[in-house]
């Protein structure tokens, strides 16, 4: 698990000083067997079936957040919004019903949070 500083509604300073790959975070935001990114958000310029409509669609985040309060969000959304219903991605205490095969370990490590941030961070904002 990395340390990191929340400041207002962002962690700042990337995770263990990791510097994120976007075509990596692309993959992980699609994987369905670990972040599930797409289980709750859509994403632009993709055929992916099935893409959910409970969180926000996640075109143009990078226009609405900064790299920092993208962090925060992956990380652990209740930091930011204590009623989130976004799971912690780099957290190991305190969750509740949690697959046994993460137990003691976060979802994603510090580097693909990092890489999830340079992917989201990139994505263009839709068309009108």
């Amino acid at each position: 698990m990395a340390s990191f500083a929340v400041t207002e509604d962002a962690i700042e300073v990337p995770l263990d000083g990791l510097r994120g790959d976007r075509a990596r975070g692309e993959v992980v935001v699609r994987n369905r067997e670990t972040a599930n990114c797409l289980i709750c958000h859509s994403i632009p310029g993709t055929a992916e079936r099935f893409m959910g409509e409970v969180g926000p669609p996640l075109a143009g985040v990078g226009s609405r957040l900064n790299p920092g309060q993208i962090r925060l969000r992956v990380v652990d959304p209740t930091l930011w919004n204590p009623q989130a219903i976004m799971p912690a991605y780099h957290r190991t205490e305190g969750l509740l019903r949690v697959d046994p095969r993460y137990r003691g370990r976060p979802v994603l490590t510090a580097q693909e949070v990092e890489d999830v941030v340079a992917y989201l961070s990139a994505l263009e904002a839709p068309e009108r």
